[in-house]
């Protein structure tokens, strides 16, 4: 079982950057694949990035590949995405995931955060 808790979302303005972090719960998150999501209102849930944990190779989405960043603490178990160049447009719920790793890093995945609401706005 996997307990994922996010944090680090509020209100920032256009331009601006942002660092979200996810606490990972697990006694085997070597062999876990982490990712982020997000959904904005009206909109279905986004995948964004994602990361091996025991490895730490990623992949991106094309939508905020450039922008954001993720990375992973395998001492303190997080794993965090850090968003930059803000646009009104990144404002949603953003989501940390996870699954066991099988050879691919895409959805789906199985375990969920609560979520952090991220907004742009001036």
């Amino acid at each position: 079982q996997v307990q994922l808790v996010e944090s680090g979302g509020g209100l920032v303005q256009p331009g601006g950057s942002l660092r979200l972090s996810c606490a990972v719960s697990s006694s085997t998150p070597t062999t876990y694949a982490m990712g982020w999501f997000r959904q904005a209102p009206g909109k279905e849930r986004e995948f964004l990035a994602a990361v091996r944990w025991s490895i730490g190779d990623t992949y991106y989405e094309d939508s905020i590949r450039g922008r954001f960043t993720i990375s992973r603490d395998t001492a303190a178990k997080k794993v965090d995405l850090f968003m930059r160049v803000l646009e009104p447009s990144d404002t949603a719920v953003y989501y940390c995931a996870a699954k066991r790793y099988s050879g691919s890093l895409a959805p789906p995945y199985d375990y969920w955060g609560q979520g952090t609401q991220v907004t742009v706005a001036s």
